[in-house]
């Protein structure tokens, strides 16, 4: 087996565990916020600072994993992001949910080009880069619908955010189950000698 065959799996292993963790967390953040949080306030709070927190946490272990911050600039700068934005949703919620959606929606936009150029470095060793890259442009166009749908005069909660976490987790979910499946096909044949 070739160094760059071990590379691959080595990285699919860790890159479906991720996938699989980042979409149970998007999922149960998602729930949470359709159900609980949208008539209980503090709750939303907490969610919509934890939300970016998290990102830039799996940001940071995922970079670690695959040879530190140093190697994945993209990942660096994420995590970066990530973290500012959490400061700044903590900070814009003192100015209502419409300053808060604004934040959101610089975020996707930022964070949805870094992931899509996380995937475009990783689509030669890793599979299922594909919806990863998907996953980044649809973030990004989330981003700018949110920062229109800020100026607007409609009401905002927790709720509107919702639909980006669902989109994401989505996405994380979809390249698990690539990854998975892409397992079993490789692993088939060799059960078979």
């Amino acid at each position: 087996m070739s160094a760059q065959m071990n590379r691959a799996q080595s990285s699919n292993g860790w890159l479906k565990t991720y996938y699989y963790l980042r979409f149970a967390v998007s999922a149960a953040w998602v729930l949470a916020a359709v159900t609980v949080a949208k008539a209980v306030p503090t709750l939303a709070v907490v969610m919509l600072v934890a939300y970016p927190l998290w990102d830039a946490l799996a940001n940071y272990v995922d970079a670690q994993r695959s040879g530190g911050l140093g190697r994945n600039r993209s990942q660096l700068l994420n995590f970066a992001v990530s973290i500012i934005t959490a400061i700044a949703v903590a900070i814009a919620l003192g100015r209502g949910m419409n300053a808060v959606l604004a934040v959101y929606g610089v975020w996707a936009v930022i964070s949805g080009a870094f992931q899509l150029l996380t995937a475009l470095r990783r689509w030669k060793i890793s599979g299922a880069q594909w919806a990863m890259i998907l996953s980044g442009a649809q973030s990004a166009l989330a981003g700018l619908f949110f920062v229109k749908m800020a100026g607007g005069t409609e009401a905002i909660g927790i709720a509107n955010v919702a639909p980006y976490a669902a989109f994401g987790a989505f996405y994380f979910l979809v390249s698990a189950v690539w990854l998975s499946v892409s397992d079993i096909l490789r692993k088939s044949p060799q059960a078979v000698r």
